[in-house]
């Protein structure tokens, strides 16, 4: 399979300062840098910095961004997979970021580190691998996604399965653009608060001074959601989007009887589990319930919630008491 990544920094004689960071839903490889999606985290003076650091960051399997996925071609067809893709799961991502990171001289990286789906990955590859991680970032990350989480997800895929460009998978072109737009644009609303939402927008009107009492986007917040759901369009693939997002319904390494919960007692990485006060996507009460999992079994772990009005999409903003602690966790067991 063809992995797309790229890194910053160099490693150092002990391979010992390699940060794996690993991306949420829609992301790619560019974490820093022109047009990088977490400039806030990784860059120059940054808790994880390119000066003290090897970082890596990876299109995860299954994604659209370079990494072999539902819309690359399939060698024996000539068509994208679509729907033929296998299924896969986090642990299948883990792997493919292990791999990768072997490719590279890394045995045990420093951290692996994401929010979301990310953090969802850096806890699977501890508990799956212990003594590979020495300590893994968890941000507004889950163990398990609940029946609300698993239910947005399902309107969202609806939306693209029944749009007539969808064509079971196999469309051309366009495909399902109407459907996908409109996934993303329920999905972004959880990914914000309420209060963010009044803070941003209100209830201002788009380029009037009085209502139209029509359809068109009267309001900022209708405007701005449509440019999302527009934009979204463009650089993202709809099959991927259906795959990603059964991933993570999928989710669950800390369940009853899974054996990743019965070897707890083997896992050596070091944790920060952070989530934000206005989160309702994945709330801190799924921050706590990892911590309840794994302290029992001896592991080592730091929780904090950190108030912020920004929702789920905290962790991509500049929340200074978000971001000193990572600086502060990386600093004291990194080289």
């Amino acid at each position: 399979m063809d992995v797309a990544y790229e890194t910053w920094g160099r490693l150092d004689r002990r391979a010992a300062n390699a940060v794996v960071v690993c991306h949420a839903l829609t992301g790619d490889t560019r974490a820093t840098g022109r047009g990088g999606w977490w400039n806030v985290m990784v860059g120059p003076g940054r808790p994880v910095d390119p000066a003290r650091h090897f970082v890596i960051c990876a299109n995860i399997l299954g994604g659209c961004r370079g990494t072999t996925g539902p819309s690359s071609i399939d060698p024996r067809t000539g068509r994208p997979y679509g729907l033929r893709f296998p299924v896969y799961t986090v642990g299948d991502q883990v792997e493919v970021q292990r791999a990768l990171a072997r490719r590279l001289g890394v045995e045990r990286p420093l951290a692996a580190i994401g929010g979301s789906l990310g953090g969802m990955q850096a806890l699977h590859w501890a508990l799956a691998h212990p003594g590979e991680l020495q300590t893994a970032v968890l941000i507004c990350a889950t163990a398990r996604l609940s029946a609300q989480n698993i239910a947005f997800s399902e309107v969202a895929r609806q939306a693209i399965m029944r749009d007539p460009g969808f064509r079971d998978g196999d469309y051309d072109g366009a495909g399902p653009e109407a459907g996908l737009a409109v996934a993303r644009m329920m999905a972004h609303i959880t990914y914000l608060s309420a209060e963010g939402l009044e803070r941003k927008f209100d209830r201002r009107l788009q380029d009037r001074d009085a209502p139209g009492f029509g359809f068109d986007a009267e309001f900022q917040v209708e405007s701005y959601l449509r440019h999302q759901g527009e934009s979204f369009v463009h650089r993202f693939d709809a099959n991927t989007y259906l795959y990603l997002t059964r991933c993570m319904d999928y989710f669950d390494p800390l369940g009853p009887g899974s054996p990743l919960r019965d070897g707890l007692a083997d896992v050596d990485a070091r944790f920060l589990v952070v989530s934000f006060s206005s989160d309702w996507r994945f709330p801190t009460r799924h921050s706590t319930q990892i911590a309840e999992a794994l302290r029992p079994g001896g592991v080592e772990l730091e929780q904090h919630e950190v108030a912020s009005p920004w929702g789920h999409d905290s962790f991509l903003m500049d929340v200074p008491e978000y971001l000193e602690l990572v600086d502060r966790f990386l600093r004291r067991y990194g080289p």
